[in-house]
């Protein structure tokens, strides 16, 4: 077998993360490339979360539909995940009477004889290890290290318990098996940790925000490491108190960041239109999930560009990155900071719930490719913070650190920064801003594309990698994936791939087509056939593959 897909679903509150958490590294060590993903629903107690784990000789990047082998630690799992069971899926339950098609271990009993219920996860996890393979030793020394916080008699039961479980997992003689890879050494880290050491690689000294899921993983990461790298962490009592405390530490010098969602987002408009005529630098982390309101807000969505790319009220440029994979979240957070500081604009980094929670290894993060300069100037005896007169980007300087007078207001105001009604100023103010766009497009990212074809399969943020495998699964070899980090300003050349296009298809995970639309307005060329998936899960390889075959076959291409 190329890979094994591995899944485990149960009630909130039985420890399906640590099984994930614990496999993942287990598998890691072991030498296997490992892709692990999660949908989970918006409760403490109840209701039926699953994770997904895909196992390699080479690295999976993305989620398939087909599972061949699922655990379930309750009667509701196994009618959750009943759209997927197929007559190869190698199906464990927890009790001790099994039904057609169906391995019935009682979990719980086998914790209980290991020493606590609550180690039934961790004979999950061992039934998983034992069935695919891995050395039983191997696994009982990791999960040793893996609860190495705990005491003596958890550590010893949850070794016990896993004993147990491997050996019910390898008595199934399932007959899935894969080769390891040369995984050992990489990097295995989710979307979040990702983002957080761009941050950390950006320079970032101040990170303010209010916890809201999928963005709070960036939090609790700086969180975890301020003070090894001198960040100071405030959680805000709401996201107005911390979009203006964001703009407060950069107009002091300071390199700041705020990490939300889209309901955060929302209240945030007004502290970004600040940003905008300030002239002040701001980077927002936005991992999206579905709305409106609360909507699903423990599941996946590309939601919220239409909201990114007209926050705020009255014009003023911004940026707008959305990165398609761990290593350009990490370079992408890195690149903001570097962005917001040169252009003086709200730059914003557009992640989702799936990114956010994906786990796989990275070879490296390539911290030569973070860009170092800095922008910021100690003001002289006559600055003037918005002069006119050598282009839109007057320099920034930083109060107190010079000679001259830093003067800012949230009204329209002259090139010393007072209050202004003068209209003609008001033009030149408002030219002055919007003449950054055509500074920013030196710099604006150019569209990825993999593969040839006159067939363009277009996407943009975290669809990357599962459309680059899905368009592998058809097998046509003139299908190209243009993949778009850079959403807004868009590369020209963008609109000169979709010019030579034959068929261009989008894929999308929001029902309106949001980047269609914007692509169509800004190079005159949208999609002929769309894909949009709203359902709050990811896509698929596996079904992605199929669609896209379908609609080149009804269209006769």
């Amino acid at each position: 077998m190329e890979d094994v897909n591995i899944v485990i679903c149960g009630a909130a509150g039985q420890g399906i993360k640590t099984v994930e958490k614990l496999l993942t590294r287990i598998f890691a060590k072991s030498g296997y490339f490992v892709f692990s993903t999660k949908e989970y629903m918006s409760r403490i107690r109840g209701g039926s979360n699953a994770t997904d784990l895909r196992i390699s000789g080479r690295p999976p990047r993305c989620p398939v539909e087909r599972v061949d082998l699922l655990i379930t630690l309750d009667e509701a799992a196994l009618a959750h995940m009943q759209g997927r069971i197929s007559d190869k899926t190698v199906v464990i339950m927890d009790g001790e009477a099994g039904r057609q098609g169906v391995h019935a271990i009682p979990l719980k009993q086998l914790a209980k004889e290991a020493g606590r219920a609550v180690y039934a996860n961790t004979v999950a996890a061992g039934i998983v290890a034992g069935a695919l393979g891995l050395g039983k030793q191997e696994g009982q020394d990791l999960v040793g290290t893996f609860f190495s916080k705990l005491g003596d008699e958890d550590k010893q039961g949850n070794a016990k318990a896993f004993a147990t479980g491997w050996e019910k997992g390898e008595a199934l003689h399932t007959g899935l098996a894969v080769q390891p890879g040369q995984a050992a050494g990489q990097l295995l880290m989710s979307g979040g940790t990702a983002v957080g050491l761009g941050a950390l690689a950006g320079n970032v000294r101040f990170i303010c925000s209010y916890p809201m899921s999928p963005s709070t993983a960036v939090l609790i990461f700086l969180a975890q490491h301020a003070r090894e790298f001198g960040v100071v962490v405030e959680q805000a009592e709401d996201e107005i108190s911390a979009v203006n405390m964001g703009l407060g530490a950069w107009f002091t010098g300071a390199r700041a960041m705020v990490t939300t969602s889209g309901g955060g987002l929302a209240l945030m408009t007004e502290g970004i239109s600040l940003a905008g005529m300030t002239e002040t630098p701001l980077v927002l982390h936005v991992a999206q999930r579905p709305g409106p309101a609360t909507g699903l807000p423990t599941r996946t969505a590309q939601e919220d560009l239409d909201l990114v790319l007209h926050a705020g009220h009255g014009e003023f440029p911004r940026i707008i990155l959305a990165p398609g994979n761990l290593e350009q979240a990490f370079l992408l957070t890195a690149r903001a900071f570097w962005l917001a500081e040169k252009y003086q604009v709200p730059v914003f980094i557009l992640t989702d719930q799936y990114l956010m929670d994906s786990f796989y290894q990275v070879p490296e993060l390539r911290i030569g490719d973070v860009p170092l300069e800095r922008f910021m100037i100690k003001p002289g005896e006559n600055y003037k913070r918005y002069a006119l007169g050598k282009g839109p980007l007057s320099p920034m300087g930083i109060p107190g650190t010079g000679e001259g007078l830093v003067c800012l207001d949230s009204d329209e105001h002259d090139t010393e920064g007072h209050i202004s009604e003068d209209l003609d100023v008001r033009v030149q103010m408002v030219d002055k801003r919007r003449g950054k766009l055509k500074e920013i497009a030196r710099d604006v990212l150019e569209p990825e594309v993999s593969g040839q074809g006159r067939h363009v399969v277009v996407c943009w943020g975290s669809t990357r990698p599962v459309c680059l495998e899905a368009v592998k699964r058809t097998g046509r070899d003139d299908v190209a994936v243009c993949h778009v980090s850079q959403v807004y300003p868009i590369s020209r050349r963008l609109g000169e791939l979709l010019e030579q296009a034959e068929t261009v298809i989008t894929v999308e995970n929001n029902a309106s087509g949001q980047f269609g639309r914007l692509m169509a307005e800004l190079t005159g060329r949208g999609p002929d056939h769309e894909i949009l998936r709203y359902d709050g899960l990811p896509f698929k390889a596996d079904t992605l593959a199929g669609d896209i075959a379908e609609i080149l076959q009804r269209s006769g291409a």
